[in-house]
C-alpha cells in the first residue's frame, strides 16, 4: 500500500472497537474539506506523514474540528492499521482509497471531494465502473410475496439483458434482487452498510465472490456493526454507481428507502422508476415528485429483451413552434388599417392615425406610414403630416393644400 493510501486509512478509518476518550477519525465531510484544502495547496495526503507542521501550518478548519493535535494522533496509529490490514486482507478483503488509480469513477463524478475516502470491498471490482448499463434495484425489508416476485423477475431479465444489478445486500427487496440476478448468470454489486467482513465470508455469496460474479463494497469498517446512520449514508453510493433505479416498494415520508430515493430524484445521479405493477403511498409520493412507473409486459417470451427499452426515459417530441410573424404581415395589418381609416374620407392626418394606434408611438407611425408611401399604396401631401390613398390622391389636387397655406 503506498504512502497516499496509508495516510488517508490512518485519517479516516476506525481500526477495531471504539475505545474511552479515542480520537474519532474523520467523517466523509470532514475528509473532503481537508482533502480539498491540501489539493489546493499543492500538497498530497502523504505530505501529513512526512512534514506535518510544515504543511498544516496555514491550515484553519472553518468549523473548527479538524486540529493538527487531532491529525496528529490519527497518523500516529500505525500499528493499529498494521494489525487490522493483516486481518482484513487474510480474510480476502481489498481496500481502494481515493488515491488509487481503480477507485470507481462513478463516485468520484457525482460525489467530488464528498465521495468515501476509503472502499473496502471483496470480490469482482471491475464490477463497479461496467459501462453495460447499471440498474440498482432497491426497496424496503418487509415486502410481500408479489413485491418479492417483481424484484426477482426484473433481475432476472436484467442478467439476461447482460446488466449489471446494484443493491444494498439488506433483506427484503435488496438480498433478494441480488441473488436473482447471479443465479440467473448475471452480475451484481452490494453496498453494504456494516458487516462486510462476515458477509464476504458467508456462503450466500462466497461461491458468488469466487466465480467472480460478485463485489461486495461498503465505506465503513468491515467489522462495524449495524448504525441506522451509516446505512442511510450508504444509499447515495448505491444511486452513483448506477445508470437507472428502481424502488420495488417504500414508505412514504420515512425510512431509508424513502430518503435514499427522494435524495436522488434532487441529485438526478441516477434515472428513477418505481414499481408500476402495484401501488402503495410511497410509490405514489415518489411518482409525483418525478420517478417514472415500470411495469412489466404482458406475454413477453421468456428470452425477451424489453428491459433495456423500458428504462430508456420516454423521448416527447416538442410541439411544432408557431411561425413568428413577420415584418410583411405587421406592415399587412397596418396598411390594411389605414385603409379602413381612409374608407369615406379624403385624408386622413397623422394625429388622427395616433388614436387609431394607441400603442405605436408617433416615430413608429412615421416609420411605418413611410413602407405605403415608398410602395404607392399612400400619399404624403407635402410636408403636411396628410395621407391620402394614391388613387383618391390623383383625384385630389394638391393645391388644396398650397391654396390653404398661401390663404
Amino acid at each position: 500500500m503506498n504512502e497516499n493510501s496509508q495516510a488517508i486509512l490512518l485519517l479516516t478509518v476506525r481500526f477495531g472497537a471504539s475505545k474511552p476518550n479515542e480520537v474519532a477519525p474523520l467523517g466523509p465531510a470532514e475528509y473532503g474539506r481537508l482533502a480539498a484544502w491540501l489539493k489546493e495547496n499543492d500538497h498530497k495526503p502523504h505530505n501529513l506523514l512526512r512534514d506535518l507542521d510544515d504543511v498544516l501550518a496555514p491550515w484553519t478548519d472553518p468549523r473548527g474540528k479538524i486540529t493538527k493535535e487531532r491529525i496528529q494522533a490519527l497518523l500516529n496509529r500505525g500499528m493499529a492499521m498494521g494489525v487490522a490490514l493483516e486481518k482484513w486482507q487474510g480474510a480476502g478483503l481489498w481496500i481502494l482509497t481515493r488515491a488509487d488509480s481503480d477507485y470507481p469513477k462513478r463516485l468520484k463524478q457525482h460525489l467530488k471531494f464528498n465521495a468515501p475516502a476509503v472502499l473496502f470491498g471483496a470480490g469482482n471490482k471491475r464490477l463497479l465502473d461496467l459501462d453495460v448499463g447499471v440498474l440498482a434495484i432497491i426497496g424496503s425489508r418487509d415486502i410481500n410475496e408479489a413485491d418479492e416476485a417483481f424484484a426477482k423477475n426484473i433481475a432476472i431479465q436484467a442478467a439476461q439483458e447482460g446488466m449489471n444489478v446494484v443493491s444494498g445486500g439488506a433483506r427484503g427487496v435488496d438480498k433478494t434482487a441480488m441473488q436473482s440476478a447471479l443465479e440467473a448468470d448475471g452480475t451484481a454489486v452490494g453496498v453494504l452498510a456494516n458487516g462486510l467482513l462476515k458477509t464476504a465470508l458467508s456462503s450466500t455469496w462466497r461461491t458468488y465472490i469466487k466465480r467472480k460474479q460478485l463485489c461486495l463494497i461498503t465505506s465503513y469498517s468491515p467489522e462495524a456493526g449495524f448504525n441506522r446512520g451509516n446505512a442511510m449514508g450508504r444509499n447515495k453510493y448505491i444511486y452513483c454507481l448506477s445508470d437507472f433505479a428502481l424502488v420495488v416498494q417504500s414508505a412514504k415520508g420515512s425510512g431509508g428507502t424513502w430518503a435514499g430515493a427522494t435524495e436522488n430524484l434532487k441529485k438526478q445521479w441516477a434515472t428513477l422508476f418505481v414499481q408500476g405493477d402495484t401501488s402503495s403511498p410511497g410509490l405514489e409520493d415518489l411518482a409525483k415528485r418525478g420517478a417514472s412507473r415500470l411495469t412489466v409486459p404482458r406475454d413477453v417470451s421468456p428470452n425477451e429483451e424489453w428491459l433495456r427499452q423500458a428504462l430508456q426515459p420516454t423521448e416527447i417530441s416538442p410541439p411544432d413552434p408557431e411561425p413568428a410573424a413577420s415584418i410583411d404581415s405587421f406592415y399587412a395589418l397596418f396598411l390594411n388599417k389605414v385603409k379602413e381609416v381612409l374608407a369615406g374620407r379624403e385624408q386622413v392626418s397623422l394625429s388622427d392615425l395616433k388614436t387609431q394606434f394607441p400603442d405605436l408611438c408617433e416615430r413608429q407611425i412615421k416609420d411605418w406610414l413611410d413602407l405605403p408611401v415608398s410602395d404607392n399604396h399612400l400619399k404624403r401631401h407635402g410636408k403636411a403630416q396628410v395621407y391620402s390613398l394614391r388613387e383618391q390622391a390623383s383625384k385630389q389636387p394638391e393645391l388644396d393644400l398650397k391654396s390653404k397655406k398661401s390663404e
